[in-house]
């Protein structure tokens, strides 16, 4: 692994808002995990840096396809999907495609002050969630999307690559840190919804373990 610049684990953790509301999408219950940083550029810059097929692999991933509404897209090794909507350089939606379910996400781009706020909803089926919800909880995802705005914030920031995922940083002390801190970040949003905190906490130590490339607690 290459040298990175350094991550400020505390300020990047508490940098980001987390938060979970239950909704409806056709008439059937869903669950919403929403999370928002603000960064020190542009809406323009902050769009193109989202939607770049340039960009998007210097902090997130590979992105192949058709970046318009109504093309489909391929995140390299992860998700593909269909762009539903499409307002430059504002708001997206897309269907999340993996493992055989169908999720959707809708990300937004606000001017905050003099700087710019990237906000994304993911939201899903409550019943097509339910028993990986009692397993993993919102961190499984939640997790990943907090790495994905970490690679960000630091691409923003100095200019270099930081797809923190595809390095593997999580495996480091620091990134460790980090993986852990954010799967109890969302526990705790879980149990602002009314999940029991020893099964929240529960779900917690099974995200990071899973993350971490850690064997899972055993139940007690």
């Amino acid at each position: 692994m290459s040298e990175r610049t350094p991550v400020d684990v505390d300020g990047q953790i508490e940098a980001v808002s987390r938060r979970l509301d239950t909704g409806e999408r056709d008439r059937q219950p869903t669950l919403v995990s929403t999370i928002s940083q603000r960064y020190a550029t542009t809406v323009e810059d902050l769009w193109d840096a989202c939607t770049s097929t340039e960009r998007l692999p210097r902090w997130f991933a590979p992105v192949t396809g058709d970046l318009r509404q109504g093309g489909h897209y391929q995140v390299e090794g992860n998700a593909n999907g269909t762009i539903e909507t499409c307002q430059p350089p504002r708001s997206f939606t897309a269907t999340w495609e993996f493992g055989g379910g169908v999720s959707w996400i809708a990300v937004r781009v606000d001017p905050d002050g003099d700087e710019a706020r990237l906000t994304l909803e993911h939201s899903a089926y409550a019943d097509m969630e339910a028993q990986f919800w009692r397993q993993f909880g919102p961190g499984a995802t939640g997790v990943g999307w907090d790495l994905a705005l970490l690679g960000l914030a630091q691409y923003l920031r100095t200019g270099t690559n930081m797809p923190q995922e595809a390095e593997g940083w999580e495996a480091t002390d620091e990134g460790r840190r980090f993986v852990t801190a954010s799967s109890a970040r969302w526990a705790e949003c879980s149990v602002t919804i009314g999940t029991p905190r020893p099964d929240a906490e529960a779900a917690r130590d099974r995200t990071t373990a899973f993350f971490l490339g850690e064997e899972p607690p055993t139940e007690s």
